[in-house]
């Protein structure tokens, strides 16, 4: 059986298009380290895909600042599979082109390429749409048989089953590239916010065996010891008795994460218990809008929309616990207009964040968003791909003009990544830290001193 060699190629970085915003960048504390983060997770898509792939097959996985299309010879590589995120795209491609110029096969997938089928197939020799784990089973059997099919599409193989899930080949990683690696716990979003382009493009809503999220972190955890572990989800605590199960099992791991969910953590004493004890460094949390009103259309059941009252004490509960919350904020909705960002510069500051993250209004393709725009005739242009940074303007507003929202980003970027907001918010942080060791000396006060105690409980 002869050796395939194989590459998992993530397209890494994203380049915010504004000169203004990447002017500003520098000076903003909270803004930059931010970027780094977000420039500094693998790609476990392409992680999982290598788990899969036959004994005969020698991968390696790299990401694309770290690979030249010009240093690859000829046969240095049999196929190239490459992921990247919609920003990414217009990059991927090229990258793709190159490749497939040196006579080596590329497959591309992910959600933007879920999304934009056809268009991918023009600068590949294979596409994925949708779930990969069934489909490269079969594709990796269609290559060696020099049959590979111009489309794999998840819909003819039907959902991956989670009971069929392999651990990810960590041991591919330079784990002195990464300041956290990111592991799945499940899939999909049932909220199904109509910004959202991840809740249901790949996957139905769906959690993972705990079983198996331990044995992933265990993995992880052979090279680097005490990992920092970002769970890749939408909403990570939606079922609650899954939740609490899967938290009770990593407690014992000694790791620390992070990971998105949604304000309703609050309402579970329990469940927030559990998030501390876990080994928790913050939870980030859509809190999507400064404004109620604008809540009212961001998802089908307006479930955010009814939470809004609830913020403020929510995240004073939370953040009680030693989890200290990031919250989320999108401007550009219809409902805004110019006196948005001062409205949410004040909110944030009443919310007593530990940390924050603001972004633009983005219609990802496929996206209920997307398609209200493009019907309304607001997209700024048809093909916009490498300006889905979340940082850049894509369409028209409806209550602003273009100019008016990329000048009041600018403005609240610099009022609350400044370097009194942010240290405001790190003291708010060291608070949080401070809080959960209050509760670890209680609940080591509270615990059973002896055998005896213990049996009689």
């Amino acid at each position: 059986m002869r050796e395939i060699k194989c590459l998992f190629l993530a397209c890494s970085g994203v380049r915010v298009k504004s000169e203004e915003l990447r002017a500003i960048g520098v000076t903003l504390p909270g803004f930059i380290e931010r970027g780094r983060v977000i420039a500094s997770l693998p790609s476990l898509g392409l992680l999982t895909l290598a788990s899969f792939c036959p004994e005969n097959w020698k991968c390696e996985y790299k990401e694309s600042i770290d690979f030249s299309p010009q240093d690859v010879k000829p046969g240095d590589y049999d196929i190239v599979a490459i992921s990247c995120l919609t920003a990414q795209a217009p990059f991927a491609y090229s990258l793709a082109k190159e490749i497939r110029a040196k006579g080596i096969k590329v497959v591309m997938g992910g959600l933007h390429i879920s999304s934009r089928p056809e268009e991918a197939q023009e600068f590949c020799d294979s596409v994925i749409v949708g779930e990969g784990e069934y489909i490269w089973q079969q594709l990796t059997k269609d290559f060696e048989n020099g049959e590979l099919k111009p489309f794999y599409n998840a819909k003819e193989y039907g959902y991956f089953n989670f009971k069929d899930a392999r651990t990810p080949r960590y041991d591919l990683l330079d784990m002195a590239k990464y300041n956290r690696i990111t592991v799945q716990t499940q899939r999909g979003c049932p909220r199904h916010c109509h910004f959202c382009a991840a809740s249901h493009t790949i996957s139905n809503y769906k959690c993972k065996e705990v079983d198996q999220v331990v044995r992933e972190i265990q993995e992880i955890s052979k090279y680097w010891p005490r990992p920092f572990i970002e769970f890749a989800d939408d909403n990570t605590f939606l079922k609650r008795s899954w939740a609490k199960d899967l938290l009770r099992a990593i407690e014992p791991l000694d790791i620390r994460w992070f990971t998105e969910t949604d304000i309703s953590v609050a309402d579970d004493d329990e469940l927030l218990e559990l998030i501390s004890r876990s080994g928790c460094y913050q939870i980030l949390i859509g809190l999507e809008s400064a404004n109620p009103m604008t809540l009212m259309g961001a998802d089908p059941h307006q479930w955010k929309q009814k939470q809004f009252k609830k913020y403020k004490a929510a995240i004073d509960k939370i953040q009680s616990y030693g989890i200290s919350v990031n919250g989320c904020f999108i401007v550009g909705w219809d409902h805004d207009t110019p006196e948005i960002f001062d409205q949410t510069a004040r909110f944030i500051e009443e919310l007593a964040l530990a940390e924050v993250q603001v972004t633009i209004l983005t219609p990802f393709p496929n996206t209920v968003l997307y398609q209200q725009l493009k019907a309304q005739g607001r997209l700024l242009q048809e093909v916009f791909w490498d300006a889905c940074t979340l940082f850049d303007v894509t369409f028209q507003p409806k209550n602003m003009s273009v100019r008016e929202l990329e000048t009041g980003v600018l403005k609240l970027f610099k009022e609350i990544y400044s370097a009194q907001a942010t240290a405001k918010r790190k003291a708010i942080f060291k608070q949080c830290v401070r809080n959960k060791q209050r509760l670890q000396k209680t609940r080591k006060a509270t615990q059973p001193s002896n055998s005896k105690e213990a049996e009689a409980i």
